[in-house]
C-alpha cells in the first residue's frame, strides 16, 4: 500500500502519529484561520475590506499555482525533515510579520508577503499527509488517513472560530499573530519525526527539470484510481463550496439568522464524526477509489431532501448527515492517493489534489453567488446534483484496469 523506500522509517511507535497530528492541526488551523484574520486586521487597521479580500487572495492563489513546484521539491529533496519542518515554520513567521505589517505599511510588500507564505502552504495540507506513507506502517495507515482527514476538519472548525473570537477580544493583529505562532510550534514539532534521509537526494532541492514539474499532473491523467478520484471529488468540490452561499439563502427562508452559521457547523461537525466513525472501522479499505464514489453519491442524498424541510432544525440533521459521509470519502481519496502514486511524483500527487479541490470549490462558491437569484432550493438540488455527477464521472473514468503498469508493479497487491 505504500512506496516507502527502504530508507525510510517504519517508526510505528506510539509518538509518531500524535506527534504529526499534532503538528498539522496547528498548521492547518493557522492557514484556516488566517484567511478570517487577515479580512478582519485589514478592516480593523487599515479599514479596508478590498485590501482584506486582496491578502486573502494573495494567500490562497499560491496553494495551486506553487502546487507543482511545492510538490516536485519535496520529491526530490533528501531531507525531507528540513523542508516541511522550515515551510510549517516560516509559513508562522509571515503570518506574525503580517500581523505586525498590515495597515501599518505599504500594500504591497504585505501583499508580496501573502504571496511567499502562500507559496509554501501547498506543504501545509497535501505536503503534510504525504509524510505518512514514510513514517507509519502499511498497516496503520488506513487509520492514519481518517485520523489525518480528522486534522483537517478540526482546523476548518477551529481556524475560523479561533480568528473570529480572537479578534473581537484583542484584535485581529493579535489573533494572526497567535496562529502564526501555532504554526511554528507546528512546524518545530515536525522537525522531531523520524524521517530517514533518502538514498541518492541532496540535502537542498536541486534544479528541477520541466519534465518533474509535469509529472504529478500526468499521473493524475493517465492513471485510472487516481484519475478517478482527483476528478470526481473535484467536482464534487464545486457543489461542497457552493453551501455558504446556499445556507444564507436557506437561513434567509427559515427567518432564522442563526442557520447560516448553524448549518455549516453541522456539515462540518458531521464530517468529524464520519471521519473518526472510518477511523473505527474503515469499510472497504482495500478498495478505496469506490469508498470516495460512493461517498459522493452518498453526500448528495440527504442534500437532495433539505428542500422538502421546513424549518431550520430539521435541516440542520440533513447537513450533518451530508457531512458524516463526506468522513470516509476524504479518509479514502488520501489513501486513494497514497496507494496509487508512484514515489517519484507522490507528493506532487496530494498538492495538486489538495490545489484542485480548492479551486473547485472556489468555483462553486461563486457560481452560487452569482446564481443566487434562483433560490435556495434551485441550488441545493444542483449542489445534490454535483455530488451525483462527480460519482458518475468518477466511475467511468474508473472503468478499465484497475491502474496502470507502473501501479500495478508499485502495487502487487
Amino acid at each position: 500500500m505504500t512506496h516507502t523506500s527502504d530508507t525510510a522509517p517504519r517508526t510505528g511507535a506510539a509518538p509518531v502519529l500524535p506527534v504529526y497530528l499534532t503538528a498539522a492541526v496547528l498548521a492547518r488551523t493557522a492557514d484556516e484561520g488566517a484567511r478570517v484574520a487577515l479580512v478582519m486586521l485589514a478592516t480593523q487597521r487599515a479599514d479596508s475590506a478590498a485590501l482584506g479580500g486582496a491578502l486573502v487572495a494573495a494567500l490562497m492563489i499560491p496553494h495551486v499555482a506553487a502546487a507543482p513546484v511545492a510538490g516536485a521539491l519535496a520529491d526530490t529533496v533528501r531531507r525531507r525533515r528540513l523542508l516541511h519542518g522550515g515551510a510549517v515554520t516560516l509559513y508562522g513567521v509571515a503570518l506574525v510579520a503580517l500581523a505586525v505589517l498590515v495597515g501599518r505599511t505599504h500594500d504591497s510588500p504585505v501583499l508580496l508577503l501573502a504571496v511567499a507564505a502562500g507559496c509554501v502552504a501547498p506543504l501545509l495540507t497535501g505536503g503534510l499527509t504525504s509524510l505518512l506513507g514514510e513514517l507509519l506502517t502499511k498497516e496503520r495507515l488506513t487509520r492514519a488517513f481518517s485520523a489525518d482527514a480528522v486534522s483537517y476538519n478540526l482546523a476548518g472548525i477551529c481556524g475560523p472560530a479561533v480568528a473570529a473570537a480572537l479578534g473581537t477580544a484583542v484584535g485581529a493583529g493579535t489573533a494572526l499573530a497567535a496562529l502564526g505562532a501555532g504554526a511554528m510550534a507546528g512546524g518545530l514539532l515536525l522537525f522531531s519525526l523520524r524521517l530517514r534521509p533518502r538514498d541518492g537526494g541532496r540535502s537542498h532541492p536541486r534544479r528541477l527539470r520541466p519534465a518533474e514539474l509535469l509529472q504529478g499532473g500526468a499521473e493524475l491523467a493517465r492513471n485510472r484510481p487516481l484519475r478517478s478520484v482527483t476528478w470526481a471529488s473535484s467536482t464534487g468540490q464545486m457543489g461542497v463550496g457552493a453551501l455558504p452561499v446556499v445556507t444564507v439563502l436557506l437561513a434567509g427562508e427559515y427567518h432564522a439568522s442563526w442557520a447560516t452559521g448553524g448549518l455549516m457547523t453541522a456539515f462540518a461537525a458531521g464530517a468529524l464524526a464520519g471521519s473518526l466513525s472510518y477511523a473505527y472501522r474503515p469499510v472497504g479499505a482495500h478498495r478505496p477509489e469506490r469508498v470516495v464514489l460512493w461517498g459522493l453519491l452518498a453526500t448528495g442524498i440527504p442534500l437532495a431532501t433539505v428542500p422538502l424541510a421546513q424549518h431550520a432544525v430539521p435541516a440542520v440533521g440533513l447537513f450533518a448527515a451530508a457531512g458524516f459521509c463526506t468522513g470516509p470519502l476524504f479518509s479514502a481519496l488520501l489513501a486513494s492517493r497514497e496507494r496509487y502514486a508512484p514515489a517519484s511524483a507522490r507528493t506532487q500527487v496530494f498538492t495538486l489534489g489538495a490545489g484542485l479541490k480548492s479551486t473547485f470549490a472556489a468555483a462553486g462558491a461563486a457560481a452560487a453567488g452569482a446564481l443566487n437569484g434562483l433560490g435556495a432550493t434551485a441550488l441545493l438540488l444542483g449542489t445534490a446534483a454535483c455530488q451525483v455527477v462527480a460519482a458518475a464521472l468518477g466511475l467511468a473514468l474508473l472503468t478499465g484496469r484497475r491502474t496502470d503498469l507502473a501501479a500495478s508493479r508499485n502495487h502487487p497487491n
